[in-house]
């Protein structure tokens, strides 16, 4: 049977949020194609817990492959381990996260395997007439949606964004088999050497892992005024987040975007403030649990997706706002 693979990633040890995301994507694309769900996990002394959660969470199978020279991502040996995995068990699809390692790892292993690759999709579907792998993801800098498929080639190979999936829920008990992958030392030599523990962007940390984001657009007119949205994210706890445009006219920094040529965010709370709504900045954010937002124009599209609107001035609704929240902290 075709199967779908997930990549999962892990950090000395413990699977990564993003492994279990994947599972949402992969498990609708198997059950689609009558096949099963297969999680490759690559590292050394890989907590057996996490394991038996990618099998509650809708694993059918995982290939475990440990060995100490896979105790930390390098491309040349994670992209070998899964070439051979590939070659042996002819996969129908690859997914990974569209992470600094997903990024680096699936266009080296497309390239191995002599394959294509959509990279930072927002959609994978199934097409029901062929079994093609459909892959949306944006296009011309957001402003158009492009599905793409892989006709000819297999594995078909996607990343999708973190944090545009929630992990599936735990079933405890469910059946799946782990199996136990051979690594040989030929395998785990890299050209790369490690010199030290990786630097987190702490602006990507801080707005993907985020609770709260207070997100600001055109309607804050200048860079100076990101600091009323500041002032309200410290008051409240939260993160900041910008528009496309907010980012482009140089208010704030690219780090900050959401949107699809941004990030994805899913907080319990996001704020927007001077955002119209565009669809590209809807697409990095409308999964949020609560949406806020505030903005003179009645017609905004970003009304249509707000659980709260606003209809007013942000200079005068932000700085009350702050002065409550203060308030009622002080109490």
């Amino acid at each position: 049977m075709s199967a779908v693979w997930t990549i999962a990633e892990q950090d000395l040890g413990r699977l990564r949020r993003v492994s279990f995301e994947l599972l949402a994507w992969g498990r609708r694309l198997a059950d689609q194609l009558g096949g099963p769900l297969c999680s490759v996990v690559l590292g050394s002394h890989v907590d057996r817990a996490d394991i038996q959660q990618l099998i509650d969470r809708g694993a059918d199978d995982v290939l475990l492959a440990e060995s100490p020279g896979l105790c930390h991502f390098l491309v040349e040996p994670y992209a070998a381990v899964i070439e051979r995995l590939a070659r042996e068990r002819s996969p129908e699809i690859i997914i990974a996260s569209a992470t600094t390692a997903g990024r680096t790892l699936m266009p080296y292993l497309a390239v191995k395997l002599r394959t294509g690759l959509t990279a930072d999709c927002t959609g994978l579907e199934i097409d029901p007439e062929s079994g093609n792998l459909l892959q949306t993801r944006p296009a011309i800098g957001g402003n158009i949606l492009a599905t793409i498929i892989t006709a000819n080639h297999r594995p078909q190979m996607a990343t999708v964004r973190p944090r545009a999936a929630e992990p599936p829920e735990a079933k405890e008990g469910r059946g799946g088999v782990v199996t136990a992958v051979d690594v040989p030392d030929t395998l785990t030599g890299s050209r790369v050497e490690r010199l030290s523990e990786r630097r987190t962007d702490e602006h990507d940390a801080s707005l993907q892992d985020a609770d709260k984001v207070v997100a600001g657009g055109r309607g804050l007119k200048k860079a100076e005024n990101f600091s009323l949205l500041a002032e309200l994210a410290e008051a409240l706890g939260a993160s900041v987040g910008a528009s496309r445009e907010a980012v482009e006219r140089e208010w704030i920094s690219y780090p900050h975007q959401v949107g699809l040529s941004g990030k994805t965010v899913r907080p319990r709370l996001y704020l927007a403030a001077g955002i119209s709504g565009a669809i590209q900045h809807l697409a990095g954010m409308k999964t949020a649990e609560q949406i806020v937002a505030v903005n003179t124009d009645p017609e905004a599209q970003i009304f249509h997706v707000a659980d709260f609107s606003v209809i007013g001035d942000l200079f005068e609704v932000l700085p009350a706002l702050i002065e409550e929240v203060q308030r009622r902290k002080s109490r």
